[in-house]
């Protein structure tokens, strides 16, 4: 054993290893649903232990070592249980761990977003099993009760087994649709650390931290897919302006007034570096135009100093690729600053008409925005008013009482 290290330098290199002691015991000993279930009990073992008595020499050969243990534990009770005790006797000693020589992170990201299971089961069990984050950690992130969290997970890992699905990479012709459904979980985990959906806080950092790690991961294994590195760059750009995006105290600061001083300038480097480059190597997709509109709006020293043309053209390819809610009215916005606040209202009193935007509190406050710059005092602060009793956000609903007062 090692000296003993801090618990927050733990729990990050429990983070790290999870997933590549969770695909050694599913490809040795099936059964994702229950290695699953060890591979926890190993992590909160550690969690515990190494803080106290240090690192072991292999820390990821004890883990592996233990979750098999608790495997074969509970295989043992299940075979009792239904008097098949031929099953134990075929068990292998549990000083013969499973070999944990390959990197099964993609494979148990393609698992953990089965199609047959919901958004919200593919969230917290990509966060679980591949993410290394307790139950309890993924119910704090998301403000629900840890028993939500967990009847999420097991409803996901029955509906797992019982639809027989393999420990393996989906098969060429599936493997598109499937990673399509890998980037929307992470890209979705990301949004929720960024702005968070409800609460006291802004941000969730361990959300958004944690989406950048699993995609820098997903990359690694596949270098060539442009898609990937666009999420990577939008996330990376995106998250590059946390550090201005709250006042000293707690009011959420919007992009045209944020200190860019305060911005990660290597961050911006390196998703600016990565968009440039998969523009020119790979097919546009989605997530590559959004990093491309991310990248404008960084390269810009000052809000004046955005290219909005270049931003509406963006919002036009993505609209085209991928329409949604939420594209047209980001694009709206994009109208707005080229052709002025009139245009932009006229085109919200069409898109309003979308009965997903319909009550939504992006969309008053977007309405708020065009009304102030169109010199409509008091009715943008009807509208800001309006939003700020739709959100579930506490900063977001601060902010939005303040523009409403300031008029």
């Amino acid at each position: 054993m090692s000296h003993s290290p801090a618990a927050a330098d733990v729990e990050a290199l429990l983070r790290e290893l999870a997933p590549q002691i969770l695909g050694p015991l599913v490809r040795r000993y099936g059964g994702f649903d229950t290695c699953e279930d060890a591979v926890q009990e190993a992590l909160l073992a550690a969690s515990q232990q190494w803080p106290k008595d240090g690192l072991p020499d292999n820390p990821r050969g004890w883990l592996i070592t233990v979750a098999s243990r608790r495997r074969i534990e509970i295989l043992r009770s299940e075979a009792a249980r239904q008097h098949r005790e031929e099953t134990v006797a075929l068990l292998e000693p549990v000083d013969q761990p499973p070999a944990a020589d390959e990197d099964d992170t993609l494979t148990l990201l393609f698992l953990c977003c089965h199609p047959a299971l919901t958004s919200s089961s593919q969230i917290a069990l990509t966060l679980r099993a591949v993410g290394g984050l307790t139950t309890g950690e993924i119910a704090r992130a998301f403000l629900v009760p840890e028993s939500t969290i967990g009847q999420r997970i097991s409803r996901a890992k029955a509906k797992i087994k019982a639809g027989g699905a393999e420990f393996r990479l989906p098969p060429p012709e599936e493997l598109s649709g499937r990673l399509a459904a890998v980037l929307h979980v992470l890209y979705l985990i990301f949004n929720e650390g960024y702005t968070a959906s409800s609460g006291e806080s802004l941000h969730r950092v361990e959300l958004s931290a944690e989406a950048i790690r699993l995609t820098r991961q997903l990359r690694e294994r596949l270098p060539v897919e442009g898609e990937v590195a666009g999420l990577l760059a939008l996330m990376l750009l995106t998250d590059a302006r946390r550090p201005a995006r709250v006042s000293p105290d707690g009011l959420l600061i919007p992009l045209p007034e944020q200190d860019r001083r305060l911005w990660n300038a290597e961050a911006i480097a390196e998703g600016n570096e990565l968009i440039s480059r998969t523009l020119r190597e790979a097919p546009i997709g989605p997530y590559q135009l959004q990093a491309a509109i991310a990248a404008v709006h960084d390269e810009a020293a000052r809000a004046e100093d955005t290219d909005w043309r270049q931003i509406l053209v963006l919002y036009e390819l993505l609209e085209s690729l991928a329409p949604g809610p939420m594209v047209s009215l980001n694009r709206i916005v994009a109208v707005a600053m080229v052709h002025g606040p009139r245009v932009g209202l006229e085109r919200l009193a069409t898109a309003e008409q979308d009965p997903a935007l319909k009550g939504h509190h992006r969309l008053a406050a977007v309405r708020a925005h065009l009304l102030d710059l169109a010199g409509e005092k008091e009715a943008a602060r009807e509208a800001y008013q309006l939003a700020a009793r739709l959100t579930l956000s506490v900063p977001e609903r601060n902010y939005l009482e303040s523009r409403a007062a300031s008029f």
